[in-house]
Order: structure tokens, then sequence, then C-alpha cells
């Protein structure tokens, strides 16, 4: 059982609050929930929607196809009306048209309670037609205006109530899957990045806010007083890069939230932080380019500039979650790699990623702060000492070490140098480390039958779309397996060349023109020519979609 709603309408509308209120009471039935957004660049107009897929087995992604439309503009019910399945319903905030079922959810809510619980009439009116008891949706709203008092808890209720009589004929007429036992909560990917680094002891974070990270950003504001966390949102993206790396060389695990356009102005520092060893720890949050693009859309077009970002060379560690729980793992890991190395570490993310919410098993909110390898040193400490894994022992400015550090090569003491022996020594230290971050890197997930001729490779977030993908390919008979690289850099080589092995077919699904997993796989060996599944509208990809081209359909 699988069903797919869709609220659609003007940005300002509250689309999202319906969304969420339908999100947390799904939830609270024990059923599985994925929710994504689509929404334009724009405070008030246009066409956005908010889109909540429900079942009785885990999900992974995004349909496109909608089992229940609710349009609460007449331009949403007209540009969507197309993707409604052949039994689907429309419920619609207007007047009578055929094959809907209109409501004129404003003038209900005024008369149960205030025009400003319009969503609470919409949302009772949804459970209805589900053929759900609306005192599962009571639950769900005593909860979420509590802290507002009983009067406003009430009147929602009773808006609920009149939602679900208006619509009470066509209850039951959507195979909705029945109530199960779902423990957990829900988060959308920024909640999931932004907890995994509260708890990881991050304790200075700076940004200028840009979409998709600033939720990143918004979350760690939130629960600053709770974790003790400084959260600045400097003048723009050069001054945030700089002071992330001022915090970590007095010795504060810090954080940087951008997107593309973001990263591109703190490339500068980044190679600073590769010069000094700095553990800093960038979050990019991918949309599509180039320059500003579209800044409210989803894209997999950075992995390489990410990869390259910064003049001369230094070692780094690039991360890049396919799911919710590696949102959250892959945080910390980051943070600990950047830690353990004194080098850049990076989080890859996308405006999918960042704003789907999942049911998930609850998230450990215990504070568990990453060893930042920091030692005790004396007068004679040396902060760039050479040693066979390129990681010189780390002390911070305050005890009895003087820590000398410098933006020009230097020597070992920290000092200006341009001695071509104190040169090489200090480059090939700090390449050293490369060794160290490959024989630590993830190998590869595969996911379905191991020798099934066709391969799927993908990165990030294409994971759940192109996991669902490899169960209707298989279903159908037609062999398919899925490898997902959620560390893209170092490669885990042996890994990954045994895994792909030998396959009849090797297609990179990737949300971008050009390929760029493709790309960096065949500069090291990996593979030759594979065939390429590719999206780059904006738009994010959905099981279906990926098994139709497969199949050539």
């Amino acid at each position: 059982m699988d069903l797919n709603i869709r609220v659609a309408g003007e940005a300002g509308q509250g689309i999202k609050s319906i969304g969420v209120m339908l999100v947390e009471a799904f939830l609270h039935q024990g059923l599985h929930v994925f929710s994504s957004q689509s929404y334009m660049s724009r405070i008030r107009g246009g066409l956005n929607w908010f889109d909540i897929r429900i079942a009785d087995r885990e999900l992974f992604g995004p349909r496109e196809d909608v089992d229940l439309l609710v349009a609460l503009t007449a331009v949403g019910l007209e540009v969507l009306r197309e993707t409604i399945v052949p039994r689907g319903r429309i419920l619609f905030n207007g007047p009578p048209t055929e094959g809907v079922t209109a409501i004129d959810l404003a003038k209900t809510a005024r008369e149960s309670g205030g025009a400003i619980m319009a969503n609470s009439v919409a949302a009772g009116a949804v459970f209805r037609m589900l053929g759900y008891e609306p005192d599962r949706l009571h639950e769900g709203l005593r909860r979420q205006f509590a802290a507002k008092g009983e009067q406003v808890v009430g009147a929602n209720i009773r808006c609920a109530i009149k939602g679900a009589e208006l619509v009470g004929t066509t209850s039951g007429h959507l195979a909705a899957p029945p109530l199960g036992q779902v423990a957990g909560e829900v988060v959308s990917g920024a909640t999931a990045i932004g907890l995994a680094a509260a708890v990881s002891g991050v304790k200075f974070v700076a940004a200028y806010p840009m979409t998709p990270s600033t939720a990143v950003f918004t979350y760690l504001a939130q629960v600053a007083d709770q974790y003790g966390i400084l959260v600045e949102q400097a003048e723009d993206e050069i001054a945030a890069a700089n002071m992330i790396c001022g915090a970590t060389y007095a010795g504060a695990p810090a954080l940087a939230t951008t997107s593309g356009g973001g990263f591109a102005l703190m490339v500068e520092a980044v190679s600073l932080a590769g010069m000094l060893e700095l553990p800093v720890v960038f979050m990019v949050g991918q949309r599509p380019g180039p320059a500003t693009g579209m800044p409210t859309r989803t894209a997999q077009q950075d992995l390489l500039f990410v990869l390259h970002a910064g003049h001369g060379e230094f070692p780094r560690a690039i991360f890049a979650p396919g799911t919710h729980q590696q949102a959250y793992e892959l945080t910390r890991r980051a943070l600990q790699a950047a830690h353990r190395y004194q080098t850049p570490a990076f989080l890859l993310i996308d405006q999918f990623l960042a704003d789907a919410e999942k049911s998930i098993p609850k998230l450990d909110a215990t504070y568990r702060p990453i060893d930042r390898c920091i030692v005790n040193a004396d007068r004679d400490y040396r902060r760039y000492e050479p040693t066979e894994s390129g990681v010189s022992p780390r002390a911070i400015p305050g005890g009895d070490a003087f820590v000398v550090v410098d933006s020009d090569e230097h020597t070992a003491d920290g000092h200006i140098s341009e001695s071509l022996q104190a040169r090489v020594e200090q480059q090939d230290k700090r390449m050293a480390k490369l060794a160290g971050l490959k024989a630590e890197a993830l190998a590869p997930e595969l996911y379905g039958p191991p020798v099934a001729p066709t391969l799927l490779l993908c990165w990030g977030s294409t994971y759940g779309p192109a996991r669902e993908a490899v169960d209707l390919l298989n279903d159908e008979g037609h062999l398919a397996a899925l490898l997902h690289f959620a560390q893209v850099w170092p490669i885990n080589e042996a890994a990954a060349r045994e895994r792909i092995g030998q396959r009849r077919r090797v297609i990179a699904v990737e949300a971008n023109h050009t390929a760029q997993l493709a790309t960096l796989l065949r500069s090291i060996g990996l593979i030759g020519p594979v065939e390429h599944l590719l999206r780059y509208d904006g738009m994010p990809f959905s099981g279906p979609r990926i098994a139709r081209q497969v199949r050539g359909d």
C-alpha cells in the first residue's frame, strides 16, 4: 500500500503547514512517511507543492504521480491535474468543478474557529478522504497547538471536524495503507546534519545564508543554547570561511554551511586551511548552477568543484550522504576525519535531501563530542613536525607551546621559508595524510543481487530513488543492483573494483549533465565507458522514472 498526497498552491498559503500537520499525524498512526517539496524562489505567489507519501513499508524517495491532490488555487488544479493517477481524487479550495471535491477552506475555518485555521480544515478533509478516523488527527492537533492553550487547540479540532464532515460522502474512496506500528520520528536531512554537528561537539558555526544550506544553519541556531554553540551570520561567505579557520586554530570544532555559489567565494580559505592544516568542515548544499542558477531546486553539480577547490595540492575527505541516517552519521565522520588528519573535510548534500522528511528510528541526541586530537606540548613544540603518517601533534594556543602557523610555505616550527628542501619536506608530509584517509575510506554500498547483469552507479541523494528503481526492476524480472558511494573522496578503490565486477550494463544515475561521479571513477581507472541516466531540470529522481529509463520505455 503506497499513497501520495500533494498539497499545492501559492507561496504564503500555508502549504507547508498543512504538509507538516499531515506528516506528524501519519507518523503517529504508525505509517512510514516520506515527504518532499517543490517551491519557487519567491515569498508570495507562484506554484509550490508539498508531497506526503505514506506506505506500510519503508520509503526511500518521492513519487511523481499523485493519488490525492489538494489544490489550494485554480493554477495548482490546472497544472497538476495531469499528475493524478486514474483512480485518484482531488480536493479543491474553490467553487464546484467537475471531477473534484470542492471546499472553501477559509470560509469553513471562519465559521468554525478562524480563517487562520484553514489548514486544519484541509487536514481533516484529507483524513476523511483516506478513510482514517478523524480522532487520530485530533491527537496530533493537540500536540501541535498545546503551547497555545486549550482555546486554540479546541478551535483547530473543530475546524478539522468540519473539514471531515464536508467530504464525508467521499470517505473511503482511496485505498489508504492500514495503520501500523512504526516508531521513531520524522526528520529532514538538514535536521539530521544539524543534530549530528551539535552532538559531535561543534562549537562555532559561520555562514552567509544561502538556500538550501540555510536550514542546517537555522537548526543549529535553534539548539545553540542547548549545546553551547556560537552561531554567526557573517557579512559574506569569505568572512564565514576565514572565521572557521580562526576557530579551529584556537581549538574549537567549527562548521561552515553554504551552497555552490557561496562556496565559490570560500575556496581561498579552503586552500588556507590546507596549508595551515586546520580541521575545518564545509557543508555544501548543491543546487542548479552556474551562477545563481535555480536557487530552490536540486542538483548534484558540485562534486568535481569541491574535489578540486583551492589552489595547490592538499588532501581532503568528501562525504555525500544518501539517506537521513547517513546524513547524521557522515556529519560526525566528516568532523572526526578533519580532526584526525588536520585537513579540510566536506559534506555534500542537495536541496532534495536537505528538505525531504522521512520516518526513521529516533536519532541519538546525547552529547558525544568527537576527539579533537589535541596534545599538551612544551616550549620545544614544532607545529609541523614531519611524521610518517603526515599528521603532526596538534597543540592549540594558550598553553606552554608556542603555536606558530603561516599561510606561506614554512619549516617544521611554522616559520615562513623559501627553502626548497623545506618545501619538499612539508608537501610530502601533508600529502602523506592521503594514505590514512584512503585506508579509512568507506566502501560503496551494494544493494540488490550481487551478480545482477545491470548495475546502477550513484552517489549522494540519488540512493533512495535508485534503490526503489532496483526493487521495481527485480520485481519485473530485470535483474539489477545498485552501487552507492556515500564517500566520494578518497575512493575505497579495492572495494569499488570488486563490487563493480564484470557487468553487462553499468549505468551512472546522477543529477547533473556530465556524469561527474562516472568521470571521477573513470579518472582513477575503476570504470570504462558507461551509460548515463541523468536529470538536471532541478527536480529529484523517482524510482519509477529510473526504472522506466533503464528498461528503455
